[in-house]
């Protein structure tokens, strides 16, 4: 069973000054300090030869930005936000930890908590349309119809249906209008026994179960058209539909680490990250998947491109990645924070990650 908590030794315990604050240090004036007009003078043009030198020295190297990702808590402390989703610049959910959900309207300027039928935590949150939404809670769909202003219960997968087994759903998305689908686990006594995959034809009103081809859990899943689609999940697996949902193959991934995320930019080039610092990359639809050498051994939990060149992932210890050639390298970027980071999504020049101890990310390119 995917338990985001049991991904690595958590860090919770620290104090959150110990974790979010940015001390800002003023010098004391003290008799060192002070010095002779004369002594002052000469500081002075050597400090205006250094900045010149500085100007000559930004014009002919490149120097590594400011990450320019800065945390706010708006979850509960010691609590877990595990998916974030923007309709558009301004509009936003997170959802976490005992059904957590908080709205925002400003692009983050300011949080308002909803209320969800549900102390289940909160996997994910997807919209078709600027009306229709979907949340996943536990064993539960709930959908909206009014842009996420109130979200009712659409189908609850009961233990009675599979022989007293529990399910947990953690990944929903849409190909279409009226054509979607959710990804999961079902358990018994916190041991995976099988996979479950099920879809609406419906725009979510009815959810049927396909049989997919993996009993191992599967955790996430991405549509790029109305015919191609990608899950992954536990020991590498990686499927593939090619006719809309209607048969599910298996791809070769080439290793056993659990799969966290996929994404696709079109039908032929995908990234799939995962345990141990894994990163896959295709360019031909997944019939090959290449490693690509991360250099780091965290547990990557969500990947991101915004071009054919750019790309993030998030993940374990408050890692984040970019890749500015397409996945190639990836170089690690500082964000202040051990926390894990469950969950990434960018829209235009907004960027945005959740994770541990309520805490919220924002970037701008």
């Amino acid at each position: 069973m995917y338990n985001r908590s049991c991904e690595a030794a958590s860090v919770r315990d620290q104090p959150a000054s110990a974790k979010n604050a940015v001390t800002k240090f003023e010098p004391a004036i003290t008799s060192s300090n002070i010095r002779p007009a004369r002594t002052r003078h000469l500081a002075g043009k050597i400090a205006l030869w250094s900045a010149c030198v500085a100007v000559l020295l930004l014009s002919v190297f490149p120097v590594a930005a400011q990450t320019g990702w800065v945390s706010r808590r708006i979850g509960p402390s010691g609590k877990d936000l595990n998916t974030v989703y923007f309709l558009d610049t301004k509009r936003g959910w997170v959802g976490g930890d005992a059904g957590f959900l908080s709205r925002t309207d400003d692009a983050g300027v300011t949080w308002l908590q909803q209320t969800v039928g549900t102390k289940d935590a909160i996997n994910d949150i997807y919209f078709r349309s600027k009306a229709d939404g979907f949340l996943l809670a536990g064993n539960t769909i709930f959908i909206s119809s009014d842009s996420g202003t109130r979200w009712t219960e659409a189908r609850r997968f009961l233990p009675s249906e599979f022989q007293g087994a529990s399910v947990e759903l953690y990944s929903v998305r849409f190909s279409s209008k009226k054509k979607g689908w959710v990804v999961g686990s079902v358990s018994k006594n916190d041991r995976v026994i099988d996979s479950i995959l099920v879809v609406t034809e419906d725009a979510g009103v009815t959810w049927t179960r396909q049989r997919a081809p993996s009993h191992n859990e599967l955790i996430h899943l991405d549509f790029i058209d109305d015919k191609h689609g990608w899950i992954v999940g536990a020991e590498g697996a990686i499927l593939y539909t090619f006719d809309g949902g209607a048969s599910w193959t298996m791809q070769g991934s080439g290793t056993k680490a659990t799969l966290y995320h996929i994404d696709f930019r079109n039908d032929r080039h995908g990234w799939a990250v995962g345990e141990r610092g894994t990163v896959l990359r295709t360019q031909d639809a997944g019939q090959t998947w290449t490693a690509v050498e991360s250099n780091v051994r965290a547990t990557f939990l969500s990947v991101q491109f915004l071009s054919d060149n750019e790309g993030w992932i998030v993940g374990r210890g408050g890692i984040i990645m970019r890749s500015d050639d397409g996945g190639r390298t990836w170089i690690q970027q500082e964000n202040g924070s051990k926390q894990n980071l469950y969950a990434l999504y960018f829209n235009k020049k907004i960027g945005w990650a959740v994770g541990g101890d309520g805490l919220v990310f924002r970037y701008e390119r």
